[in-house]
């Protein structure tokens, strides 16, 4: 089974950390800069700890050269575990 991730990656931001934006889109913030590929493998590390699979569990689907990327994880993890996981909640609006 496959989690598949759309995610928008913020490099050289001093931090490294998940988070929602207003639209509850998931963004990855990295430390490294977009640089011979730096950031795609920081980014592909972070995300192999943080849902507990190895680093060749993660591949990059589309957008290597660009900061909104899709992701593949070989996970039973789903969206809303994964995350729980990285310690977010998605906002649930009420009207």
């Amino acid at each position: 089974m496959a989690l598949r991730l759309e995610i928008k990656v913020v490099p050289c931001s001093g931090k490294l950390h998940f988070a929602l934006d207003k639209q509850q889109r998931l963004k990855c913030y990295l430390k490294a800069a977009p640089q011979d590929g730096q950031a795609n493998y920081e980014l592909i590390k972070f995300i192999a700890k943080s849902c507990g699979v190895t680093q060749a569990d993660v591949d990059i689907v589309a957008g290597l050269i660009s900061r909104n990327k899709v992701l593949l994880i070989t996970t039973c993890l789903s969206y809303e575990q994964f995350l729980h996981k990285v310690g977010l909640e998605k906002q649930v609006e009420i009207f």
